[in-house]
C-alpha cells in the first residue's frame, strides 16, 4: 500500500480559516490571520511537514442554514430562505475544510434535509478522497451529523448509527477505524493502529433543568461505546470524542467526562488545567444570546487511562448536579440533609423522602427527568450500607462527591507506563497539537467579522505512542 499522509505534525505557521476569499496583509475577510499555499489555496495544517504516522482530527458546527438568523429585527427569517446566500458560505465552509485537509472531519449541524447542499459536500469531499457517514436528527429536525474518512489514510472497520431518542432528538456516530499506516510497535513486526470515534452534538442548556438530559445523552453515548467494545472483544484501544457538547469547562458533563478518563486535546496542546483560571482562557461558540464560551471539544481517553465505573461516575455527576440546586437555594450541608429527610422524625433519609425531594428539585417526575431505574440506581449508590436509609454519614459522602477537578499531568495526554498485575501492550494517541480557527478564540475573544459559523472549527493531531495497559481494561 502507498504511504499514506494524515492531517499535520509541524504548527510553527500561521493560522488561518482556509476559506477562497480575499485577503488584505495577511488576513482573511473572516478576520483570520492566513498563509497561501503554493496553488494559491489558504491553509493551516495541510501545507506543513507531515509525520505519516500522525492523524488529525477536525471538528466543527457549520450552522445549519435553518437556523442562522440574518435579520434582528425578524428573528424568524433564515439564511435557508436564501439560497445564494446558504451556497456560498457552504462553499466557503468546504473551502476550508479541504485545505484543512484532516484525516477525520466531523460536522454538525450539517443539513441533511436539503439535497443539493447533501450533494455539494459529498462531491467535493468525494473528490478528495473522503468517504462520507451522515446521520439526521431524530423526528425530521432537518439537520444532522456528518463524518468524513480520508480514505487513504484509514479503513473503517464498523459504523454504527445511536439515536437517543429524547426531548432533543440527538443522534451520535460510532466509527471502529483502522490506520492504513503500520505503527512500528517492536522489533518484531509492526501492527495498525485501532481507535473509536464518536460524533455528536448535545442539546442546547436552555435553563438549568436540561443539565440531567445532557448528563444522560453522555450517559448513554458512553454505555454504548462500553457495550460496543464488550461485544466486538475489542482490543484496548483510544476512544476519540468529537463535537459540539453545548457545555464549558465548568459543566457537569465536562466534569463526568474527565471522571471516565477522558482528556481536553486543546486544552493538553496548551497546556491548560481545568482550574477556574483556565477555563475562560478560550472560546468556541457565540450563542443566539450574544454569549461566547467554549463548548466544542476533541476528547481523547487511552487505552491505559484509569477510569471509574461508569454508574459510579454517571451517579456522582447526578448528585453533584442535586447539590448545585440545593446551593443555589442558598441550603447549608446541614439543611440539605433536612431537605432530603422530609417529614421523617429518624435521623436519616429514607427511599420514598429522597424520591420526593428530587422530585421538588425537578430531577425526577418531570417528562425529561430521571427514569425509574436511574433514580433505583441512584439510591443504590447513596446506600452504601444497603440498609435501607441513607444515615448522615453517608449524605456526606454524597455531599462531598464530585467528579473531580484534575490536573492535567500529563501534557501529552499519556502515560505510557502504567503498573497493573495484568498489562498488555497497546498502541494509544499523544496530542501533537491543537488549533482553534478564527485565532482570536485561542485568546477569548470572538471576531466580529467571522462569519462562516457561530462555532469556531477545532483541529487536533495525535501522534502513536505505544503504552502498557491492563488487559481487563475495556
Amino acid at each position: 500500500m502507498d504511504m499514506v499522509v494524515a492531517g499535520g505534525a509541524k504548527f510553527n505557521l500561521r493560522r488561518g480559516n482556509g476559506s477562497s476569499h480575499n485577503v488584505v496583509n495577511g488576513y482573511s475577510s473572516d478576520g483570520d490571520l492566513c498563509r497561501i499555499s503554493k496553488s494559491g489555496c489558504f491553509s493551516s495544517v495541510a501545507e506543513v511537514d507531515r509525520d505519516p504516522s500522525c492523524v488529525s482530527f477536525t471538528t466543527f458546527n457549520i450552522l445549519a442554514p435553518i437556523y442562522k438568523r440574518i435579520d434582528p429585527q425578524n428573528q424568524g427569517l433564515r439564511e435557508s430562505d436564501f439560497r445564494a446566500f446558504w451556497l456560498a458560505r457552504n462553499e466557503r465552509i468546504l473551502d476550508c475544510l479541504l485545505s484543512e485537509s484532516s484525516s477525520i472531519m466531523c460536522l454538525q449541524e450539517f443539513w441533511v434535509g436539503n439535497e443539493e447542499l447533501v450533494n455539494m459536500y459529498e462531491e467535493r469531499l468525494g473528490d478528495a478522497g473522503y468517504n462520507l457517514f451522515k446521520l439526521a436528527r431524530t423526528n425530521n429536525r432537518g439537520d444532522g451529523l456528518l463524518i468524513a474518512i480520508r480514505k487513504e489514510c484509514l479503513r473503517v472497520m464498523d459504523y454504527k448509527e445511536l439515536l437517543l431518542n429524547d426531548c432533543g432528538d440527538r443522534v451520535a456516530q460510532l466509527l471502529h477505524v483502522q490506520s492504513a499506516t503500520p505503527f512500528v510497535q517492536n522489533p518484531k513486526g509492526s501492527v495498525p493502529q485501532e481507535f473509536l470515534i464518536v460524533n455528536t452534538h448535545l442539546l442546547f442548556p436552555h435553563d438549568s433543568s436540561l443539565c440531567v438530559v445532557r448528563l444522560n445523552q453522555v450517559y448513554q453515548i458512553l454505555q454504548y461505546v462500553e457495550l460496543y467494545q464488550r461485544e466486538n472483544r475489542l482490543k484496548p484501544m483510544p476512544i476519540i470524542l468529537c463535537g459540539d457538547w453545548n457545555g464549558s469547562k465548568r459543566g457537569h458533563v465536562y466534569k463526568f467526562l474527565r471522571s471516565q478518563g477522558f482528556v481536553s486535546s486543546y486544552d493538553i496542546a496548551n497546556q491548560y488545567s481545568d482550574s477556574y483560571a483556565d477555563s475562560h482562557k478560550w472560546v468556541s461558540h457565540r450563542n443566539h444570546r450574544g454569549n461566547i464560551c467554549g463548548v466544542d471539544f476533541i476528547w481523547l481517553c487511552n487505552p491505559n487511562q484509569a477510569r471509574k465505573p461508569l454508574k459510579t461516575s454517571w451517579a456522582e455527576a447526578v448528585f453533584s448536579i442535586l447539590k448545585f440546586q440545593l446551593r443555589k437555594a442558598s441550603l447549608s450541608e446541614d439543611d440539605a440533609f433536612a431537605f432530603l429527610k422530609g417529614d421523617n422524625y429518624a435521623d436519616s433519609v429514607t427511599y420514598f423522602s429522597f424520591s420526593e425531594a428530587l422530585r421538588q428539585v425537578k430531577l425526577i417526575g418531570v417528562p425529561y427527568g430521571l427514569r425509574f431505574q436511574q433514580l433505583q440506581d441512584l439510591w443504590n449508590q447513596a446506600d452504601a450500607d444497603g440498609n435501607g436509609v441513607i444515615d448522615f454519614e453517608e449524605f456526606k459522602k454524597i455531599w462531598n462527591s464530585t467528579c473531580p477537578e484534575h490536573v492535567l499531568e500529563n501534557l501529552n495526554g499519556c502515560t505510557e507506563d502504567c503498573n497493573t498485575e495484568q498489562e498488555q501492550e497497546a498502541i494509544g494517541f499523544k496530542v501533537k497539537n491543537a488549533m482553534l480557527y478564527p485565532r482570536e478564540v485561542e485568546k477569548g475573544l470572538w471576531p466580529e467579522d467571522y462569519s462562516l459559523s457561530d462555532h469556531a472549527r477545532l483541529t487536533a493531531v495525535f501522534s502513536p505512542a505505544r503504552m502498557r495497559c491492563s488487559a481487563s481494561q475495556n
